[in-house]
């Protein structure tokens, strides 16, 4: 099973999530503020990319690291994207 054991790959995602987090916790509060509703769908369009940009980066690194067989990464793709 591949793991993220690599620290400056490990770094980089945990401050890829803390940016999405922080999305995340301004999207709250433009809610609690009654913020206008295109200005929070436009937040949560951009806290979906910045997710899905940590989900491709860490099949990278699952293709990079070879493990597991490019065929389960193909089955994981198509599972979950």
């Amino acid at each position: 099973m591949a793991k993220l054991t690599n620290p400056e790959d490990k770094k980089k995602m945990c401050a890829r999530l803390a940016k999405v987090e922080g999305q995340l916790r301004g999207l709250q509060s433009m809610i609690e503020r009654e913020a206008d509703c295109e200005k929070i769908a436009q937040q949560l369009a951009a806290s979906r990319k910045a997710l899905d940009k940590a989900f491709f980066s860490m099949m990278g690194c699952m293709i990079e690291q070879g493990n597991p067989p490019i065929k389960r990464v193909t089955e994981m793709l198509t599972k979950l994207s």
